[in-house]
């Protein structure tokens, strides 16, 4: 009976009292602790436990509403132009070789640039063209004097200057006028969809890589192999220039689409042949001024005068 006694449940008022005024409390056996006593203790620290942790929640919440409500940095800050450059190697070169491999149905922007257009890529292509043009046309001064010393060369390099100046200018210019217009045709023509101001950029930047190794081949000095060079280059970029635009100005009317990619055209021909003219294009011949030689007169003309005494 004794032994029955005491494993019989026992109630204990005080428990029972702070259960009843902590529902949400815990309750363990000190046996679980101690081998000796069989008590019930009840853990009245569960609710602060729960009250720290919705708090947690709760800042967590607030610091991720400030995050999402954080407004976009200024265009003047530094943040907002990091974007535009976040791009690695691999898709750098994947967009060079789609600038180099145009062919009908491959769209650069849906293919290569895949609505993230950057302006790393375009930047050190207008750049390195623009260097690569300054020093390939000195070079060809210097080639051309040893082949005729009476050739006078001196370095140029307001080429430097002048190259930077054209190739930005076009790279940025020529983009701008080309997504404005098309902005206006959309107002016009609800179906005609204009790539953003970025992506136009980055058609044309990345256009402009063939150049490249063009003008380095201009340093033969073989006219017809450089205008051959030249027109290979301007068909390689231009056919891409158009095979990207075409999907956008095909919904306009057939004059307006006509006469915006031979606009399109026309202008990169102009460039290629504008730094084919001036780059290449040697200093006159400075000959060395020679005496008119002794013309030999009749001797009739010059018979000594009849000295009469």
């Amino acid at each position: 009976m004794a032994a029955a006694a005491e494993l019989a449940f026992h109630e204990f008022e005080e428990a029972t009292n702070l259960l009843a005024e902590t529902p949400d409390a815990v309750t363990t056996r000190s046996d679980q602790l101690s081998p000796q006593g069989g008590h019930v203790t009840v853990a009245l620290g569960s609710s602060v436990g729960y009250r720290a942790e919705d708090e947690l929640e709760e800042e967590g919440d607030k610091t991720a509403l400030l995050q999402e409500e954080k407004p976009p940095p200024g265009f003047w800050t530094f943040g907002y132009y990091q974007s535009f450059f976040d791009v690695d190697t691999s898709q750098v070169l994947d967009r060079i070789r789609g600038s180099l491999m145009p062919r009908p149905g491959h769209n650069f922007v849906r293919h290569h640039l895949r609505n993230r257009p950057d302006l790393y890529g375009s930047f050190w292509i207008c750049a390195t063209l623009a260097f690569v043009l300054a020093v390939t046309g000195n070079l060809s001064l210097v080639l051309a004097q040893r082949r005729d010393p009476s050739i006078h060369y001196s370095p140029q390099f307001h080429k430097v200057t002048v190259a930077g100046i054209a190739i930005y200018c076009y790279a940025w210019l020529v983009p701008l006028a080309l997504w404005g217009f098309l902005r206006w045709r959309q107002g016009v023509r609800e179906r005609v969809g204009p790539y953003t101001f970025l992506e136009t950029v980055s058609i044309y930047g990345y256009s402009l890589f063939v150049f490249i190794p063009t003008v380095v081949l201009w340093l033969i000095p073989v006219p017809w192999l450089q205008w051959f060079f030249g027109a290979l280059a301007l068909a390689l970029s231009a056919s891409g220039l158009v095979f990207t635009l075409w999907p956008v100005v095909r919904e306009d009317t057939r004059l307006v689409a006509v006469a915006l990619l031979s606009t399109v055209v026309l202008l990169h021909a102009l460039l290629a042949t504008g730094c084919k003219f001036y780059f290449f294009q040697p200093l006159p011949a400075e000959h060395l001024t020679l005496p008119a030689p002794a013309t030999s007169l009749s001797p009739n003309i010059l018979s000594p005068a009849t000295v009469k005494v």
